[in-house]
């Protein structure tokens, strides 16, 4: 039997603040039907923030409404949006909560930025 030492052990993997809240956001998103959700946590290459949650509405009335649940159930809970950057009609919407950042997409912008692709170095959270 193999002694199981420090280097040997596994620690238990526990959900940091920044992903737990990134895992709410994308579940308040899906809950207004958003589309491909997916977090990247980029905490080891960003300073901008430690995860991102990116997901897509397919009109521009559904862009708000993601965005307008999201701050609703955040701050029910406590949290406060530092900012909103975009609007329903320029197709890209951002909510920043300091260590998360909520990209909300158009198809057609989602495909044009990229960001899975421009932050792959960041892994996705399950």
């Amino acid at each position: 039997m193999k002694k199981i030492t420090k280097k040997t052990a596994r620690k238990p993997v526990v959900a940091s603040p920044s992903q737990t809240l990134a895992k709410l956001c994308r579940d308040i998103a899906l809950d207004k039907k958003a589309e491909d959700p997916l977090i990247l946590d980029v905490s080891a290459v960003s300073s901008v923030a430690d995860c991102f949650v990116i997901c897509t509405g397919t009109s521009e009335p559904h862009l708000k409404a993601i965005a307008t649940e999201v701050e609703q159930r955040l701050r029910e809970r406590g949290y406060r949006m530092r900012r909103q950057d975009g609007y329903p009609a320029s197709r890209w919407l951002v909510l920043d909560y300091g260590s998360v950042l909520i990209h909300i997409f158009h198809p057609e912008m989602r495909q044009r930025y990229a960001l899975e692709q421009l932050w792959g170095d960041g892994h996705r959270v399950k």
